[in-house]
């Protein structure tokens, strides 16, 4: 028998540049906060589980879940690091919600940490480039943007989704992160603004990218009889924690305009709480370019396939549409500091559905958040909901 999860605290650090702050120190303020919002005894948390991509190759540091864990004065608990590329902290946070599930623990911290605008863009390239398989595809010289360039030509020729398609999802996503405190990079852009940025890998252009970034955000899970925080009287669930995997090699993906692991994922969350996509009022998805908003939508189910593009230039993916995608921002405004994205998703969804998002989704009662890593090989998908 599994028993609930629920969210008993939140914490998260803005998402920026914080390049003369040890990553270790990000981490442990977002999860200090956590801890104090949750309203639970340090001595009732059993594990830490913590998302992180490259900490390595940019920090020179690999024991961060043992290093935070400490200077949180959590001594002698299982302190786990978690990699999954860009889905780390998603998978981290799925990892706690099973402890507390199944019984192990009665309550869990996550963390989700990364620092990475101190490294030249060689270097950062560099340790992203290790979510390929370097070995098949790495000869290539294709990164990110490339891909991500490709999907949207596939996109395009398919479905006939337009340049003012994805600008939408730029000018929509920049302007949420402009009243969110926690987003690094908001603006109030025009069409033209975006389609004068510069070109990164063709269609993509810079307004088109989400931003390398730092920062920390932290979540503490536990059951139902630990849930006692004064400061938030409404009860988070998560309904539904999904975790899938997909080829890590390009030539693998027949169709770039859809990830199988996002797919099968979003069938397993749905499946899990008894819910539809129909049901979902919101979701912080992972737009690391635009069009993978457009193609993450439609692998949820919360847009028709193929109508993604045109759902964003018509306003109904915005707060007052038919399904309000990424209110904080997503990743195109917030900041991508890698691993800590999943665990940074949750921080929001839980403020929508506690009705303290500075981007408030009116009567938000369901929140879906998704997490996407590399080149489709690892993905996240989960459902919380409030309880009265």
């Amino acid at each position: 028998m599994m028993r609930p999860v629920y969210v008993a605290g939140t914490g998260s650090t803005r998402f920026g540049k914080h390049a003369q702050t040890p990553i270790e120190a990000l981490a442990v303020d977002a999860g200090a906060q956590a801890l104090v919002q949750s309203g639970i005894d340090r001595q009732h948390i059993g594990a830490v589980y913590l998302g992180n991509f490259i900490s390595g190759p940019l920090n020179g540091k690999e024991v961060l879940a043992g290093l935070v864990a400490e200077q949180l004065g959590l001594k002698g608990i299982p302190c786990t690091k978690v990699e999954g590329a860009c889905a780390s902290g998603g998978i981290a946070f799925r990892h706690a919600c099973l402890m507390v599930a199944t019984g192990v623990c009665d309550a869990v911290l996550v963390v989700g940490v990364e620092t990475m605008t101190h490294a030249s863009t060689s270097e950062m390239t560099t340790a992203l480039n290790c979510a390929m398989d370097n070995e098949y595809d790495g000869i290539s010289g294709l990164t990110f943007p490339g891909l991500f360039g490709l999907a949207w030509r596939s996109h395009a020729r398919e479905y006939g989704t337009t340049r003012e398609d994805i600008a939408a999802v730029v000018i929509k996503n920049k302007a949420h992160g402009l009243k969110n405190p926690l987003a690094q990079m908001g603006a109030d852009l025009s069409l033209e603004q975006v389609c004068a940025s510069a070109m990164i890998a063709d269609p993509l252009q810079l307004f088109d990218c989400c931003p390398p970034s730092d920062g920390a955000a932290a979540v503490v899970v536990c059951a139902k009889d630990l849930l006692h925080s004064p400061q938030h009287p409404a009860r988070i669930r998560v309904m539904a924690s999904a975790q899938t995997s997909g080829s890590a090699r390009v030539a693998q993906h027949p169709d770039l305009c859809t990830f199988d692991a996002t797919v099968l994922a979003a069938q397993q969350a749905y499946q899990q709480s008894g819910l539809q996509a129909r049901d979902i009022d919101l979701v912080e998805l992972h737009d690391c370019f635009s069009i993978a908003e457009i193609i993450d939508s439609e692998d949820l189910g919360l847009v028709p396939r193929g109508e993604g593009g045109r759902w964003a230039s018509q306003g109904r993916t915005g707060l007052q549409g038919d399904i309000a995608i990424n209110p904080s921002g997503g990743l195109l405004a917030k900041g991508h500091p890698v691993g800590a994205t999943g665990v940074g998703q949750i921080v929001e969804v839980v403020l929508q559905l506690q009705g303290e998002h500075s981007n408030q989704v009116l009567g938000a009662g369901i929140g879906m958040t998704h997490n996407l890593g590399g080149t489709g090989v690892a993905c996240t998908v989960h459902i919380l909901g409030r309880e009265a």
